[in-house]
């Protein structure tokens, strides 16, 4: 009797512990999800520059003066996005009262391929002086190269100046050119003038 009690006991204690075995195994910690990664930032259309690519043409149009681009050319992007093309060229503007702003370059795109530009206009504003400045300027929502043989009007000063570079904006039928100038007397008044782009050279601003 004793021997039949003491293995019914020993059953009851093995099915308790197969039970808790099975339990355990059953009911373990879930682990937690992984956490999910911030979505990268959004790389530039098919007929978009990079703003590493802007930077990188700067440095190298602009040469050992290039030192504050990268931070202006944030800023541009920060404000207007991507552009789907830029200018670079030379000009030489004088503002006393009244004064003209002349320059020659090349608009280059990405898909739509590479133009020689013009530029003319007057500059009436609060600076004054001349200068002679290497330009590079951001273009956006250009739409065909020869939409930018059109004039561009806003505040042709220098919205914002850093490491020796000027940015400002100009617009005419939803394209954007951003001007970002170095030169010997850069300017930082708010000339309220414009800029007209032509397909050959020319003396007349208007």
């Amino acid at each position: 009797m004793m021997l039949s009690l003491r293995a019914a006991a020993i059953a009851s204690v093995m099915a308790v512990v197969a039970s808790t075995s099975v339990m355990a195994q059953t009911t373990g910690t879930i682990p937690p999800p992984a956490p999910s990664s911030q979505p990268p930032s959004p790389p530039p259309t098919a007929n978009q520059y990079s703003s590493n690519e802007i930077i990188d043409a700067g440095h190298r149009f602009f040469g050992s003066v290039s030192r504050g681009l990268a931070e202006i050319v944030q800023k541009a992007v920060s404000q207007w996005g991507l552009p789907n093309g830029y200018i670079l060229g030379e000009e030489v503007s004088g503002a006393f009262i009244g004064g003209l702003r002349y320059g020659d370059g090349k608009l280059y795109t990405r898909n739509a391929g590479d133009v020689r530009v013009f530029w003319q206009g007057p500059s009436i504003g609060f600076d004054a002086g001349a200068d002679g400045a290497r330009t590079m300027m951001l273009v956006y929502s250009l739409p065909q190269t020869g939409a930018i043989f059109e004039r561009f009007g806003g505040i042709n000063g220098s919205a914002y100046l850093v490491g020796g570079f000027g940015m400002t904006a100009l617009a005419a039928n939803h394209i954007v050119v951003v001007p970002i100038r170095s030169g010997i007397g850069l300017r930082l008044g708010a000339n309220l003038g414009y800029l007209k782009f032509t397909d050959s050279p020319t003396w007349n601003p208007f």
